[in-house]
């Protein structure tokens, strides 16, 4: 019913920036939580930023704090995610999330997008 397309990504010097962005496709204003995971290779997935819909309130990891910004287009079914001042430690595969449980600065998404690399060169 669901599904979540991703663009953007691809490879950078460090200090660039990038912008992602995904479309939610069967998306209901209903949602509570959209966000960004990033995986790099051997290590765990962790959440990079989500918004919490009702009120449009966005959190971050202490890590992007100051230099990611997550977005949502006008439309509300596509989300945006800014990279800027990248650092090569941010090499990972990115992936959109929609729905699924949230609470204050914790969320875990439902629906997931396909994934899109980024590379940061340094």
């Amino acid at each position: 019913q669901v599904q979540v397309v991703q663009s953007g990504g691809g490879s950078v010097q460090a200090g660039g920036s990038l912008r992602l962005s995904c479309t939610v496709s069967g998306y209901s204003s209903g949602t509570v939580c959209m966000g960004w995971f990033r995986q790099a290779p051997g290590k765990e997935r962790e959440r990079v930023a989500h918004i919490f819909t009702p009120t449009g309130t966005t959190y971050y990891a202490d890590s992007v704090k100051g230099r990611f910004n997550i977005s949502r287009g006008k439309s509300k079914d596509t989300l945006y995610l800014q990279l800027n001042s990248l650092k090569s430690e941010e090499t990972a595969m990115y992936y959109c999330a929609s729905e699924g449980p949230c609470a204050g600065d914790w969320y875990q998404g439902k629906y997931w997008g396909q994934g899109t690399q980024v590379t940061v060169s340094s």
